[in-house]
């Protein structure tokens, strides 16, 4: 009974993750306030009463694809983040992770980008409590380092927002470049990367 229930539950899950993959790759060329379930289940090869196994409609689907998207990447920049190195070398990792991460995974890259502003209001609010909650783990791995002494909880929030920001424009911009133009994106993101951290030391002595 109880292999037949495991047996059943893989099945489950298996089916909702083709669902996902349905969803991901047909958002390649549209947005999801314009995809039915139908062409979901039409995809996977499951009837349309299916779907509701799974997801309770399609914003549900959406809000799994966020949560799927920007999981990965909170673990990578929170590894770079606890390292302990100097402060270039930590900006040379954070772009080499970002670029990393859109190489992989250019599809969910897309589909943030163009339902962080999109018509699903439950996707852009879960968008934007994902990279709340980015933020939060940033700012809390920034307070641990020396460069944070004596700052208030507050600026080291702004400073984790500005991180975060810049992590998502600079993702995008990898997304969007030819692979000629790589190096320049990547060039451009250490740069301005630079510039913030050169502000975060001279924040609490401004001239």
């Amino acid at each position: 009974m109880s292999n037949t229930l495991g047996v059943r539950e893989a099945q489950k899950r298996k089916t909702r993750q083709a669902l996902l993959e349905a969803g991901l790759g047909l958002l390649e060329e549209q947005s999801l306030s314009s995809l039915g379930l139908r062409e979901v289940t039409r995809v996977v090869g499951v009837a349309p009463a299916a779907f509701y196994r799974h997801f309770r409609d399609m914003a549900d689907l959406g809000v799994a694809l966020v949560e799927e998207a920007l999981g990965s990447l909170h673990a990578m920049i929170r590894t770079v983040l606890a390292e302990q190195a100097d402060p270039e070398s930590l900006i040379d990792r954070s772009v080499e992770v970002v670029a990393a991460h859109v190489r992989e995974h250019p599809a969910h890259v897309r589909f943030i980008a163009r339902e962080r502003h999109g018509g699903v209001r439950a996707v852009r609010e879960a968008i934007g409590a994902e990279l709340a909650r980015f933020g939060d783990e940033v700012a809390e791995a920034l307070a641990a380092q020396p460069l944070s002494e004596g700052w208030s909880a507050e600026d080291v929030r702004m400073l984790a927002g500005l991180y975060v920001d810049h992590f998502v424009m600079t993702a995008s911009a990898f997304l969007e470049a030819p692979p000629d133009e790589t190096p320049r994106i990547a060039d451009v993101a250490r740069r301005q990367l630079l510039l913030i951290s050169l502000g975060r030391r001279h924040w609490l002595h401004p001239a």
